[in-house]
């Protein structure tokens, strides 16, 4: 096969591979919304529940329900905390129901459940609890710079790997390059994100058991022996194909999963909701 055709297919692979890896991280996790359809005296209706806010007010919970005789109810406790569930109405604006969460500070959690009735009929939205955690603000600039190179680090892992299998030249080159998407994206990014957010720059080993930051650590660490191993021995390409596996791996660990939250129910927190 021509050179440059092959290199064009391994390079059209790893974006599929990457996108595909992207999209299964987007929609799953803890912070991916709970989708489903409620059928309501022969009404299909669509909803969703969030599960993340980093807004500044209460957290509104919307479901679009044109039928005006359909009315619905929150029933909510903080997570993690000694608090007795407490209920509240949505509140009808035109064709949805909506009810609010009040507001957390920064890494706090809210369960709750949603109810819908009418005609005396109930119907519960979610059996399990949604569980929501509070945020704060994210600049999109920041945010979309530590996307896009988290993308590229996993892109030019991945074709590192395709380099090394196939035997072709631009190893150390791709390693390098993913190296330095990996460090920008997750080693500084990553920190200021967790920072905007979450008000803490770090919070994963040997501070805490954030595994978004644990996982980016050790990702960094095999690349860095890769490159090392190369630097020493340019020959040594092996360990670039097993930082590539871990960095696969911990790419397809939903995001946020163990990540910053409060415990309520240490002393010094609060022991009731804040309506």
């Amino acid at each position: 096969m021509n050179p440059k055709l092959k290199s064009f297919l391994l390079w059209v692979l790893a974006l599929v591979i990457t996108a595909a890896a992207g999209y299964y991280q987007r929609t799953t996790g803890p912070t991916y919304e709970i989708r489903g359809k409620a059928v309501i005296e022969g009404e299909n209706y669509k909803y969703k529940l969030i599960r993340t806010y980093e807004g500044s007010d209460d957290a509104p919970i919307e479901i679009t329900i044109s039928d005006p005789d359909v009315t619905g109810e929150l029933k909510l406790k903080r997570y993690k905390s000694h608090d007795e569930w407490s209920t509240s109405p949505m509140e009808r604006q035109g064709e949805k129901l909506i009810g609010y969460i009040p507001h957390q500070e920064m890494a706090g959690k809210v369960m709750y459940h949603v109810t819908l009735m009418k005609n005396g009929n109930t119907i519960l939205l979610n059996e399990d609890p949604a569980i929501i955690r509070f945020k704060g603000f994210v600049p999109r600039g920041v945010l979309w710079a530590h996307i896009i190179t988290i993308f590229l680090a996993m892109l030019f892992s991945t074709r590192t790997a395709f380099e090394v299998l196939f035997k072709l030249k631009y190893t150390y080159l791709y390693t390098w390059l993913t190296l330095i998407f990996l460090a920008v994206g997750g080693m500084i990014l990553g920190p200021v994100i967790q920072k905007y957010a979450f008000d803490a720059y770090w919070t994963g080993w040997p501070f805490g058991h954030d595994l978004t930051d644990n996982k980016s650590l050790l990702a960094f660490i095999f690349w860095i022996v890769a490159l090392i191993y190369q630097i020493w021995r340019r020959e040594r390409k092996g360990w670039a194909v097993a930082a590539a596996v871990v960095l696969f791996i911990v790419y397809m660990i939903p995001h946020s999963v163990l990540g910053s939250e409060i415990d309520y129910t240490k002393e010094g927190q609060q022991t009731e909701i804040q309506e």
